[in-house]
Formats: C-alpha cells, sequence, structure tokens
C-alpha cells in the first residue's frame, strides 16, 4: 500500500509540472486579447471627434476592471472630464441649432470651436459690445465656466482699411475685440487663469474677402474650448 501511495503522488507531481505550459498560455492570450483590443479602440477613432480618446480610455479602463477590479484614479477622472465635455459640446450645438445662423460649432478630438458672426456683437469698426451680444454671450455662458482646459479667444477681421477709427489697423481692432469678449467672461464667472485671447486682423480668413459676404463671414470672433486628452 505505501508503494501505491508514493506512485500516485508521483504521478500527480507530474502531472502538475507538466500543466505549467497553461499558466504561460493563459497569459499570452490576456496579452493578446489587451493588445488587439486597444487596435480596435484606436480603429474606430474615425467615428467622430474625441471618439478615439474615449473608446481606448474605455478599452483600458475595462482592462484594468478585470485585472486589478477598479479604474486608475487618473483615468477615471479622464473619463468623467472627457464626459462633461461631450456634454457641454452638445448644449452647444443645440443654442448654434437655435441662433439662426449667427452660431457655429466645429468639434475634433483637441477643441470644441465656437463662431460668432461679428455682427451679432460689435457695430461696424468697434470693439465695444452691443447690447444684442450680451444674450449671445449668455447661451453659451454655462460651458465656458464650466470648461476644465483653456479657453481661447480670437478676434478676425476683414480686410477693409480702417478709416477713421480709433484702432490704427485690423490687427488692433480684432485684439480689441477679443479682450472685450474675455473682459465679459471674467466678469461673469469664468477663471481668468482658463483664458487667453489674441487678434489676427484680416489674415487668417475664411472666405473670400473680395465679396460682401466673404467679409461678413471673415469678421467673426472663434472661441476654442480645448478638450482633455
Amino acid at each position: 500500500m505505501p508503494i501505491k501511495k508514493a506512485a500516485e503522488g508521483d504521478f500527480e507531481s507530474e502531472l502538475n509540472k507538466g500543466a505549467l505550459w497553461a499558466v504561460t498560455y493563459g497569459d499570452l492570450m490576456s496579452y493578446l486579447m489587451i493588445f488587439f483590443l486597444i487596435m480596435f479602440a484606436f480603429s474606430m477613432g474615425k467615428k467622430g471627434p474625441g471618439f478615439e480618446s474615449k473608446k481606448v480610455d474605455e478599452a483600458l479602463a475595462s482592462v484594468s476592471v478585470q485585472f486589478h477590479g477598479k479604474v486608475s484614479e487618473a483615468r477615471q477622472h479622464r473619463m468623467e472630464a472627457r464626459q462633461k465635455e461631450e456634454a457641454a459640446q452638445q448644449k452647444l450645438e443645440e443654442e448654434a441649432a437655435q441662433s439662426a445662423g449667427a452660431m457655429k460649432i466645429d468639434a475634433n478630438e483637441e477643441r470644441t470651436k465656437i463662431t460668432l458672426k461679428d455682427a451679432v456683437l460689435f457695430d461696424s469698426g468697434f470693439a465695444d459690445l452691443k447690447d444684442a451680444a450680451t444674450p449671445a454671450l449668455e447661451s453659451i455662458l454655462p460651458q465656458i465656466v464650466q470648461a476644465t482646459k483653456e479657453v481661447v479667444v480670437e478676434g478676425h477681421t476683414d480686410n477693409v482699411p480702417m478709416g477713421r477709427s480709433k484702432y490704427r489697423s485690423n490687427y488692433e481692432l480684432s485684439m480689441a475685440r477679443a479682450y472685450a469678449v474675455i473682459e465679459f467672461f471674467i466678469k461673469h464667472g469664468v477663471d481668468p487663469k482658463r483664458l487667453s485671447g489674441s487678434g489676427y486682423g484680416e489674415y487668417r480668413p475664411i472666405a473670400d474677402n473680395s465679396t460682401p459676404e466673404g467679409r461678413a463671414k471673415n469678421r467673426r470672433i472663434e472661441i476654442d474650448l480645448l478638450r482633455t486628452r
């Protein structure tokens, strides 16, 4: 009987040793799964602004939960920030749809751009906000206040010479207009540390300055809400 027990013990030991390859094989399959899951997330990035980063983070979070039981604090914070930015973008698009063409929203993975026609905000040749500018800026104010990243305000003009004006050039006018919008935001609760501005004059047109319609498109304020990467 003792001899039989010893033989059985040796057999079980050899069997366990022979099964060790399955541990390595299982690890390899896990790593391959992670690799292909990440590659799949990247391949889906063409579906829309921010989609790639969102899917990659979601994929990595899923893997992290499977292997560690939780998502890292940094990744969780980034995912929550992106969700807020997507909600803000959707709200801005709703506002733009009701603006009768006065506002336009463009978005990609890096930023959400709000374009406002200058006629909504300023009289020709001036950088003082009109009374009609208040409701236009107030409609986007909640999203500006809640943004967690930098907000960049850009002033743009057409190429018509200034003529009689306190501003010596379109450059100066565009900068003054950008500052007027920044000042409005500061007065209404936006953190000044997140605000910056610049003026480009007539040098970044989006339409032909040889037509009245083109010049009207070029006179604009652009507000970039940078997104979490």
